[in-house]
């Protein structure tokens, strides 16, 4: 359980070059030991607003890169910030492995929608290595576990890419976060979870660091191999009626166990579990009648997505919610 008794709180302001840097600073204590949690608020506000939270942009420009062999990313910015260590948002695009693209409507609006709020956001390409092919039932399980690690070892790919070349992207390499929807949401989520797995021994380790994720309908093979160091906070946007993606633990596209392409799959009630154990934070919001429509309508939660990334990856709120939700 985390610590939620405030013994006391104290605003500092500190006026420096025109903004204000505001710190938070929070006295806890449980029993008879005593904790004190340091939660380091840079909110630089300009003219009323908040960066990483309001529209202080208008003008995004988009810019597009090849990172590898015939791939390329999308990458959005504010043309007229002048931040140079900037959060960057890798954005994975969902399809089922056979389908999607970087710059589809949802990506693009997304990708513009946090730029203006002081993100850098790279859009990116993968392997739709299933292009053509069944990702089904009769898609045999070891061809469904190597388009997992292919599309990691992209994914992978691309953060090294934009890692290594942050100080022109004017990005802080140190504060990567991943967001991904349905076979983009299993990419970004893999690749933190069974970043030690066996099965992914191959994939390029990049350079960088990542500090959180955002998944719309996306699971992971198998949350077990989550170690206590690699865990980040998480958000969640699911349907708990979701027949493609389990919301829990259960079969890929609700095969049977007598399908080719039998394989069990780990949700976010399943990794939030894991989450609470650690004692990491997460926001999990759950469609009671939802399908795998929130692979798309998550790209829509901007509101919650920007105070999630504010408060809890960017601020270190602790927090361990888990809250229904209906769609717009």
């Amino acid at each position: 359980m985390f610590i939620d008794i405030l013994l006391s709180q104290r605003d500092v302001h500190l006026k420096l070059t025109g903004h204000h840097t505001k710190y938070v600073i929070h006295m806890a204590s449980k029993g008879i030991k005593t904790f004190v949690i340091l939660m380091f608020f840079m909110v630089i506000v300009v003219n009323g607003q908040t960066r990483y939270v309001d529209n202080l942009f208008s003008d995004v420009r988009l810019r597009t890169f090849n990172y590898a062999d015939t791939l390329n990313l999308d990458f959005y910015d504010a043309a007229n910030d002048n931040l140079t260590d900037k959060p960057l948002l890798i954005l994975v695009n969902g399809g089922g492995f056979s389908a999607g693209q970087r710059n589809g409507g949802e990506e693009t609006n997304f990708g513009k929608s946090f730029a203006k709020k002081c993100y850098a956001v790279a859009s990116i390409d993968y392997r739709l290595s299933r292009k053509g092919k069944s990702f089904g039932c009769d898609c045999p399980t070891a061809t469904k576990i190597n388009t997992y690690v292919e599309a990691v070892d992209d994914f992978s790919k691309a953060m090294h890419y934009l890692a290594t070349y942050a100080s022109d992207f004017k990005t802080n390499p140190e504060k990567i976060i991943l967001v991904g929807s349905s076979a983009g949401a299993e990419t970004v989520l893999d690749s933190i979870i069974l970043k030690y797995h066996y099965l992914f021994k191959n994939v390029v380790s990049p350079k960088g660091n990542i500090i959180g994720a955002v998944s719309f309908s996306g699971t992971t093979l198998n949350v077990d191999y989550l170690p206590e160091y690699s865990a980040v906070p998480m958000l969640f946007f699911h349907g708990e009626k979701d027949d493609v993606v389990p919301y829990a633990t259960a079969a890929h596209r609700s095969c049977k166990e007598s399908d080719d392409g039998y394989l069990l799959l780990d949700g976010p009630l399943e990794i939030t579990k894991k989450l609470r154990e650690l004692r990491v934070s997460y926001e999990l919001y759950t469609d009671p009648l939802g399908t795998h429509q929130w692979a798309d309508l998550g790209y829509r939660q901007t509101d919650i997505i920007s105070q999630f990334l504010y408060s809890v990856v960017l601020g270190n709120e602790k927090i361990q919610k888990q809250a229904n939700i209906a769609p717009n």
